[in-house]
């Protein structure tokens, strides 16, 4: 058996510091190597062409729902799901090293951070509000600039990559923001202890089909924590559905609710068991 490299090299989307990077120090550990890629589906190839050990994508957050893109990719490329973390979304203001709060006319981030921070921009309308196209790389430019008159929204790791100081924490108006994110691999995890997977699935239109699905699980005491529905290409009205529950695919409960839903599905896929994330 081969030994799994001790600094893997992870891909994620996104500048480095953020918080898909902090999501990729949990899942793969302080020390692994980071392979930052502009877009979603980069980081799906990075995987594929071995370019990395492994890679990292955010799949749903408790604010702004399911990242859906990913759950498309996670069906058109041969990855496994092999680990889930949550990832506490804290948005600080951020300038160069002795910039005063007072100093500042313009904050700029990613439109959705700007959107997480409004209660806290409303109470300082001195500050220009800026869209960019991510808030590490907010933080990247600011740091390049030398501007001290601009601050950006970001994660504490962003401040620390480029050298930057933080001037206000925790400025998000929901303080219960997470970010689900999952660790992808070339091969399926050896799932121990409490353990979640991921499946799926498209049925025929029919009705009560997703009840009789659904039904595979609950006779045999199946927690499902999740359900996701995305349309099928090229069938007006029609969906796949993805979903999630508690074990693993090799026990018998659930070999026996797949063997269930296999009987009614038009394709059945396991993406993965791995051990649930906190």
């Amino acid at each position: 058996m081969s030994r799994a490299p001790v600094r893997p090299k992870v891909a994620f989307q996104g500048e480095p510091g953020a918080f898909s990077h902090e999501a990729v120090m949990q899942l793969a550990g302080p020390r692994a190597r980071i392979h930052p890629c502009p877009r979603f589906e980069d980081v799906f190839v990075a995987l594929r062409d071995r370019l990395v050990d492994a890679a990292v994508i955010p799949i749903e957050n408790t604010l702004h729902g399911s990242v859906h893109e990913n759950y498309d990719h996670l069906l058109h490329f041969d990855h496994h799901i092999t680990g889930e973390t949550n990832v506490r979304i804290v948005h600080n203001l951020i300038a160069a090293p002795g910039v005063r709060f007072s100093q500042l006319r313009r904050v700029f981030s990613h439109p959705v951070a700007l959107n997480q921070c409004l209660n806290f921009l409303a109470a300082n309308p001195q500050l220009e509000r800026t869209p960019f196209y991510d808030t590490a790389g907010s933080v990247r430019d600011l740091q390049r600039s030398g501007d001290r008159h601009t601050a950006a929204l970001a994660s504490r790791l962003a401040a620390e990559v480029y050298g930057m100081h933080v001037l206000r924490e925790g400025l998000e108006d929901d303080k219960q923001n997470f970010t689900r994110f999952l660790l992808l691999g070339r091969e399926p995890a050896t799932a121990s202890g409490e353990s979640k997977t991921s499946i799926v699935f498209a049925l025929q239109n029919q009705p009560g089909a997703l009840f009789r699905a659904l039904a595979c699980f609950a006779l045999r005491d199946i927690d499902l924590t999740k359900i996701e529905s995305r349309p099928l290409p090229g069938l007006p009205w029609k969906y796949r559905f993805y979903l999630d529950f508690l074990g693993r695919a090799h026990d018998e409960r659930s070999q026996r609710a797949l063997a269930h839903l296999s009987e009614m599905t038009t394709e059945l896929r396991v993406l993965g068991s791995y051990p649930r994330g906190g």
